[in-house]
């Protein structure tokens, strides 16, 4: 199996939904006589199914060692033409009719190992847990029809790799995304995902908007009533919705906020209340209220004493992750637009895999207590985000969220309590030290930066909606950038010393030594009136910033054509 594909399908079992689905299932096999007898009638159709299947797919079935990748190929978008069960009953019984064909199928000889291969495949499809179920199969299917069905697996994961900025970002939004040529100080070449203008702009014109992933507010604002916990608004005291249970004493400007922010991540991380829907409740353990409030406390105060928004942002965004999936599988699809832009075949994994991160070394209490808080509200959870998964996110957050500077930003920001180099910041032109809070978001994390930006960033609803504008004429494929940090000179402020800020800046916050036009341009005058280098403290750094191997290997090969 690629390493691609491995990723694909491990990052797919995150969600707790998908463990407590299988131990439901399981549950109601052994205990529910209402569904014993469904499972037997359903064995029933299962052979008349056999007989169909054998009957549709006998002329394409052929020996093992003689299948071939078109054969498979054809028979693979025949399987995703096909109608997918979409409530938790028929997936049980789809479930259960294809690996019941599959078995009947298997004892056929090897003309009918492809035929097997495609309903096991089926039944892989709708499983909660698919890496359980692959380690299942490796255990009881013949090996030519598990090595069928792994080719099978390949062959989805590459077709959905190759296919994902066909759906992404959304056509509606004016943008797509594209590989570009960056030369470093050192003259390296690197090909860099980036967005490009889909339509010509004038200056002054909305190119899109884009609502977060997920947000939050910065910590001194947190609980003081001030600002929405879900959406950052400012409200006036009058209208503050108090979140009595919540550990993280949320506050938020409606209804509809608090509603979003329970389901996504107030119940899992900073409640009591069980995270699982009630019928599927019943079936795990309970758990210790008493040691579940403890965790979320300290976690809490870690947090708040750290200042830093990253650790929050990851720990929501798994959140998300377990109601997006709890949503797929109780057939109630109550997810946000933004949990998976695009189309409905990727989710949240699939574009957060694809974005660049910051190789950090988290501090071990950080993720222990956040560990504590998943293990606590839902015993074995807590085994999905591991050491170096935790480091990866929290690389990903800091490299790729976004300042939400309302009104133009704040004056009464904390000073950092950090040293310079270990400060955090976000992509605020406004500068870091003026913002209301953090978000990170799908589309808006392909903006790069540039000194002289050919857009802006702006929050013209008050919210953490991001309204990308354009800052001048743009045409049809043109790229798009933005600042990351304030690059005006201030008043008072020598050319030199606002070359250098904002530079080290962003030396210390991206890990890269920023080749745009401007910078260049402004070396050269203030080389030419000093008659001596430039420095900013900045040297020769290279880019620090990477990708994930297993999207970088595919990357690669996709460049040389070996896919």
């Amino acid at each position: 199996m690629s390493s691609y594909k491995a990723t694909t399908i491990a990052l797919s079992v995150l969600a707790v939904a998908g463990i407590s689905y299988a131990v439901y299932f399981d549950y109601k096999r052994r205990n529910d006589a209402t569904f014993r007898r469904k499972l037997r009638k359903e064995k029933k159709k299962v052979d008349k199914n056999v007989a169909q299947t054998k009957e549709r797919e006998s002329s394409d079935a052929v020996a093992a060692s003689g299948v071939n990748t078109e054969s498979l190929k054809e028979a693979l978008q025949k399987i995703r033409e096909e109608d997918s069960p979409t409530t938790t009953d028929e997936r049980e019984h789809y479930f259960m009719s294809q690996v019941g064909i599959g078995e009947q199928l298997a004892t056929q000889g090897p003309a009918y190992h492809l035929p097997a291969a495609l309903s096991f495949f089926r039944a892989l499809r709708v499983y909660p847990a698919p890496v359980e179920l692959i380690m299942i199969y490796q255990k009881t299917v013949p090996p030519p029809i598990f090595a069928i069905v792994m080719e099978l697996t390949n062959l989805d994961a590459k077709s959905r790799a190759e296919g994902y900025f066909d759906h992404f970002p959304p056509a509606s939004m004016n943008v797509s995304v594209d590989s570009r040529k960056v030369v470093d100080v050192k003259g390296n070449v690197m090909e860099r995902k980036c967005l490009v203008a889909k339509k010509d702009f004038a200056a002054g014109d909305l190119i899109y908007t884009e609502e977060p992933v997920v947000a939050t507010l910065d910590a001194d604002l947190e609980g003081k009533g001030t600002h929405c916990s879900y959406c950052l608004r400012a409200i006036q005291e009058a209208t503050v919705i108090v979140s009595e249970a919540s550990t993280h004493t949320s506050v938020f400007c409606s209804k509809e906020c608090q509603v979003k922010a329970k389901s996504q991540f107030e119940t899992l991380l900073f409640s009591l209340d069980p995270v699982l829907p009630s019928q599927l409740a019943t079936q795990t353990p309970e758990t210790d209220q008493e040691a579940r409030k403890i965790a979320q406390t300290e976690y809490v105060d870690y947090v708040k004493k750290t200042t830093k928004n990253a650790p929050l942002l990851v720990a929501k965004l798994l959140g998300l992750q377990v109601e997006v999936e709890m949503s797929k599988l109780m057939a109630a699809s109550k997810r946000e637009p933004s949990a998976e832009i695009g189309s409905e075949d990727y989710s949240i994994y699939d574009h957060l895999e694809r974005l660049r991160y910051l190789e950090v070394v988290p501090a071990d209490e950080e993720h222990k207590l956040l560990s504590k808080v998943l293990e606590q509200a839902m015993p074995g959870l807590e085994q999905f985000i591991t050491d170096e998964r935790y480091a990866v996110m929290l690389g990903k957050m800091m490299y790729n969220s976004f300042g939400v500077c309302v009104g133009g930003g704040r004056d009464d920001r904390p000073a950092s309590i950090h040293r310079p180099e270990d400060s955090e910041r976000t992509r605020a032109s406004c500068g870091t030290s003026r913002q209301h809070g953090s978000a990170f978001y799908q589309v808006s994390s392909y903006l790069t930066h540039n000194c002289t930006p050919s857009a802006q960033v702006a929050f013209q609803s008050g919210t953490s909606e991001l309204a990308l504008l354009a800052s001048k004429d743009i045409k049809e494929g043109e790229e798009l950038t933005v600042t990351y940090v304030d690059v005006t000179q201030h008043e008072g402020e020598a050319l030199a010393d606002a070359r250098r800020r904002r530079r080290v800046e962003l030396a210390r916050g991206w890990r890269f030594a920023c080749t745009c036009q401007r910078c260049i341009v402004e070396a050269r005058e203030l080389e030419a009136e000093s008659s001596e280098q430039t420095d900013d403290g900045v040297g020769q750094m290279e880019d620090g910033s990477k990708v994930e191997k297993a999207v970088e290997s595919f990357e690669q090969r996709q460049k040389g054509g070996l896919i």
